[in-house]
């Protein structure tokens, strides 16, 4: 097992790509994790209210809010497994290289999915921001008039 520095070079080249793709994901995280943070946030609100009396309206509103919560739990659960695999991925560049171990095939396939995971984080996010723009779309001219 006689590493060369040439050797480590190549394999820090290789994991460049899964790096950057890393980072991507982390931002991705940042932005779901943004998302449920106002969720939650409109949801104490809401709780507030409803606490004061029955409100239909609030009802409805916090109705959507459970679903977009749920929605982007699942972006966030899939983002985390897509990241997790990556940094797998990368360890077993190394792990493979210096050990000389056949790894490749474990590698490609934790790559293949990592995308999965990754489309499917899209997709959910996708579906929230539809919940959410239908929720709007359905109740944009319910805004009180504006008093004189």
């Amino acid at each position: 097992m006689n590493i060369q520095t040439n050797d480590i070079g190549h394999v820090i080249q290789l994991a460049i790509a899964p790096v950057f793709l890393l980072t991507g994901v982390a931002t991705k995280l940042t932005v779901l994790m943004n998302r449920l943070a106002r969720i939650i946030d409109r949801t104490r609100d809401l709780k507030i209210e409803l606490r004061k009396g029955p409100d239909p309206e609030c009802s409805e509103e916090l109705d959507v809010l459970y679903q977009r919560w749920r929605l982007i739990n699942y972006a966030i659960t899939f983002s985390t497994g897509c990241g997790l695999l990556i940094c797998l991925i990368i360890a077993c560049l190394f792990l493979g290289d210096t050990t000389n171990l056949p790894l490749d095939r474990y590698i490609a396939g934790m790559f293949v999915v990592a995308m999965v995971a990754l489309i499917a984080s899209f997709i959910f996010l996708l579906r929230e921001v539809t919940v959410s723009f239908r929720y709007m779309r359905i109740h944009r001219h319910d805004a009180p008039a504006r008093p004189n």
